[in-house]
């Protein structure tokens, strides 16, 4: 999708900018490929920077309450140091790479409520534009569709998603903010809990799958039941994620009962240190075995489970309307768009 607007720095006469991305969904560590098309206005100028920068909707949780709020979590300089002539048409290429950490927007084309977007902003003569956002879409990797795919065949539904300002203790988060992805119990785990919360901090290396368990009282009540598990990237394809999964939802609902019976309140990922265990299998990653289904057959059955369950996300059209109505008050004024 493409932005034309004029830079409002230089308001009418300036230059205009359209950013296009070449690939309709990236993947967290994957290439971000696009151009970035200038034209020239009514005279000519410096261009002394061209920058993309990722924003993300974020929820912040204080004393006061709940707030959202704009985080911008990565930015990139593609071009700059050139003059652009009156009326000059030119296109800058860029590839960038998006953090491993980048939040999940879609599964199987069905939205999930996150709100991404790559804004673009020239410096000219020491002022600036951050111009419109190109909505960005970012689907699961490998390893994180299946182990999601498997929480769909195992009973558990869609509920929500959100981005959480803040850290998880004890993990080798980079990002300011973590996405949870907050599933509904399968049938038999509902007198138990009533939602799981998957938080995926991917790297190079592989994959931390970070589970707290919402409780309904009885067991877990005024505890968070956390547990931790790392899993690598190789060999996704080759595991039977429904008896991983299986054992992880054990591990978190009973491995931990006479820990947490002990442990303080600790609320979660706002700057507390979590005593998130982890569990190896018998390669050294954490989590269980590898035989079984490949992924193929878990993901073909699971698409029938977890991703038909995402009815509360957001359309496409109104993902896209919500990114440019939630930034707009954060961008610079002046600026007029054209056609």
């Amino acid at each position: 999708m493409v932005f034309k607007r004029l830079l409002g720095s230089m308001g009418v006469g300036g230059p205009a900018v359209d950013t296009v991305l070449d690939v309709t969904t990236a993947v967290p560590g994957g290439s971000l490929t696009g151009e970035v098309r200038l034209t020239g206005g009514r005279a000519d100028f410096d261009i002394e920077h061209i920058t993309l920068e990722l924003v993300a909707r974020v929820e912040a949780e204080t004393h006061d309450g709940e707030y959202e709020g704009a985080a911008a979590f990565e930015r990139f300089q593609v071009g700059g140091g050139f003059r652009l002539a009156e009326a000059e048409h030119r296109s800058v290429p860029f590839a960038v790479t998006l953090p491993w950490e980048t939040p999940l927007t879609q599964l199987h084309g069905q939205p999930l409520g996150i709100v991404l977007g790559v804004r673009t902003e020239l410096g000219i003569a020491d002022a600036k534009d951050k111009g419109d956002l190109d909505p960005l879409s970012v689907g699961p990797l490998p390893v994180q569709e299946a182990i999601l795919e498997a929480f769909g065949q195992l009973g558990f539904g869609f509920k929500s998603a959100d981005l959480e300002l803040g850290r998880i203790g004890g993990t080798g988060q980079q990002l300011p903010f973590y996405q949870e992805i907050e599933l509904t119990p399968a049938p038999q785990y509902a007198h138990q809990v009533g939602e799981i919360e998957v938080t995926f901090l991917a790297s190079p290396s592989g994959l931390e799958v970070v589970l707290e368990a919402d409780k309904r009282g009885g067991l877990f009540a005024g505890h968070d039941v956390l547990g931790r598990h790392v899993v690598s990237h190789e060999g996704a394809a080759h595991r039977d994620w429904n008896a991983v999964v299986g054992s992880w939802i054990s591990q978190l609902l009973d491995a931990h009962t006479a820990r947490v019976a002990h442990t303080p309140h600790t609320p979660y990922g706002h700057g507390g240190a979590h005593d998130a265990h982890a569990h190896k299998d018998d390669h050294g990653h954490h989590g269980g075995h590898r035989s079984g289904p490949g992924t193929g057959a878990v993901v073909a059955a699971g698409a029938a489970g977890l991703a038909v369950g995402v009815v509360g996300g957001m359309v496409a059209a109104e993902a896209v309307d919500e990114i440019g109505d939630f930034f707009e008050g954060d961008e610079d004024e002046g600026g007029d768009e054209e056609a």
